[in-house]
C-alpha cells in the first residue's frame, strides 16, 4: 500500500499511479457490473497473464479499490467486488466509455 507520503503531489498523477495500467481499468470495468471470480475475470480479459492479473488484483486491494471476499465452502470460492472507494470511480469509467464511442463513430 502506497503512503500518502509516497503519492504524487499532482492529483492526476495519484489516479493514474492507482489504475492507469490497462488491466486494473478493464478489471475495475467488470466489477462495476458484479463481483467476479479470478477464473472468470482471467478467462474475459483476453492476453492477461496469471501472475499480472495477480499482482493487480492484489495492489488493488491494498489500495482499498477492490475486496476480496473468501466464502467458507468447500473449496473455498473467493469474489472480487469494488469498494465503496471504487464504486466512486463509476462516473470516471462511464466518461471514458463516452469518450472512446464518440471518438470511434468520428473515425474515418
Amino acid at each position: 500500500m502506497v503512503t500518502k507520503k509516497e503519492l504524487p503531489v499532482c492529483d492526476v498523477a495519484t489516479t493514474v499511479q492507482l489504475i492507469g495500467s490497462k488491466w486494473k481499468l478493464l478489471i475495475i470495468r467488470n466489477l462495476l457490473a458484479r463481483p467476479w471470480r479470478f477464473n472468470e475475470l482471467k478467462n474475459d480479459l483476453e492476453g492477461i497473464s496469471q501472475k499480472v492479473l495477480t499482482d493487480s488484483l492484489r495492489s488493488m486491494e491494498d489500495d482499498g479499490i477492490i475486496v476480496r471476499n473468501v466464502y467458507p465452502e468447500v473449496p473455498p470460492r473467493v469474489e472480487y467486488s469494488l469498494s465503496e472507494l471504487g464504486e466512486s470511480m463509476r462516473p470516471i469509467l462511464d466518461a471514458m466509455a463516452v469518450w472512446g464511442a464518440e471518438y470511434k463513430a468520428n473515425r474515418r
